[in-house]
């Protein structure tokens, strides 16, 4: 199996279940409030190795308690821990989460030690880049890391999965010309391309994007499924598994994470897209991010 690496985030999610978000100067009281590990590369990193993957994660928390036990529930799934940096006198990074009755979910971020995650960081690191096939970025560390990080691996000759989130507008030509795979929704779709959420026409946006060299693309359309575009060929929505939605917070990070090691174990990217709807599936019916990600045995086989 090819290796994984994941740059990205690690965040202690807190999250508050409530029948709807407060409007401006609303006051609502919440039926619970959880912690739970989070944060998109961590999610993305725990996913992978509880598939089975062989992870590396990289990215930065502060010393302090929720620093430990995201370290910790990562290394509990197998992801190599070793490169994370923990950085004295900053906070770990945080995201307060509104989970609304319906399962929708609203999220608010404070960065903490993820804004530390910086080139020279990386540079540090390049033998984990070295060592792996799939590099795995998000867009919760600062966008000048992403892309440094995204070139090195390209120069590298490895294959490269960004997950557009949360959406930057109008986002660098330089990182998406070294993007192998990239999974935005239909608004961060249409919000990277031209900063704006529904100023082009879906097909409109997919050839966009591919023009600015990024090979293939995973549009992920909520219940519908994903819509697979890979480069030469027609588009093919791929199916969701129909289920009943609990709590939707980590549906996005279990589909790359179960696509990714469906890559690394050398299927095709349509095949990747399949996995990836049946481990997010499952995801979505449990409450919370990290812990609600399903174990290999749960999902049909890759």
């Amino acid at each position: 199996m090819k290796k994984i690496l994941v740059i990205g985030s690690l965040n202690m999610d807190i999250t508050l279940r409530m029948e709807r978000a407060p409007e401006a100067g609303e006051t609502l009281t919440a039926d619970s409030l959880i912690t739970s590990p989070g944060g998109k590369g961590a999610n993305q990193a725990y996913a992978a190795g509880k598939l089975g993957g062989d992870v590396m994660m990289l990215g930065a928390v502060g010393q302090d308690a929720y620093g430990e036990e995201l370290c910790h529930n990562l290394a509990s799934v197998g992801v190599d821990i070793s490169g994370i940096r923990k950085i004295a006198g900053v906070s770990t990074g945080t995201a307060v989460i509104f989970v609304e009755h319906t399962g929708e979910n609203r999220i608010v971020l404070v960065s903490g030690a993820n804004s530390m995650v910086d080139r020279a960081y990386i540079d540090e690191h390049m033998d984990k880049i070295r060592d792996c096939e799939i590099v795995m970025l998000q867009l919760e560390i600062p966008l000048d890391t992403v892309i440094y990080a995204a070139k090195r691996a390209k120069e590298m000759g490895k294959t490269v999965i960004l997950d557009p989130a949360p959406a930057i507008p109008n986002i660098s030509a330089e990182l998406l010309s070294c993007v192998d795979y990239i999974k935005p929704n239909e608004t961060e779709l249409n919000m990277i391309l031209t900063g704006k959420t529904d100023s082009l026409q879906f097909d409109e946006a997919l050839e966009q994007v591919q023009k600015l060299g990024v090979k293939n693309v995973w549009v992920t359309l909520g219940s519908q499924g994903v819509f697979l575009k890979e480069s030469g060929r027609d588009g093919e929505l791929i199916p969701s598994v129909r289920v009943t939605a609990v709590d939707t917070t980590a549906a996005g990070d279990t589909f790359i994470a179960a696509a990714a090691v469906s890559l690394a174990k050398g299927k095709s990217p349509r095949e990747a897209v399949s996995y990836g709807n049946r481990a997010a599936a499952i995801t979505v019916t449990r409450p919370g991010a990290q812990k609600s990600m399903p174990n290999a045995d749960e999902v049909s086989p890759v």
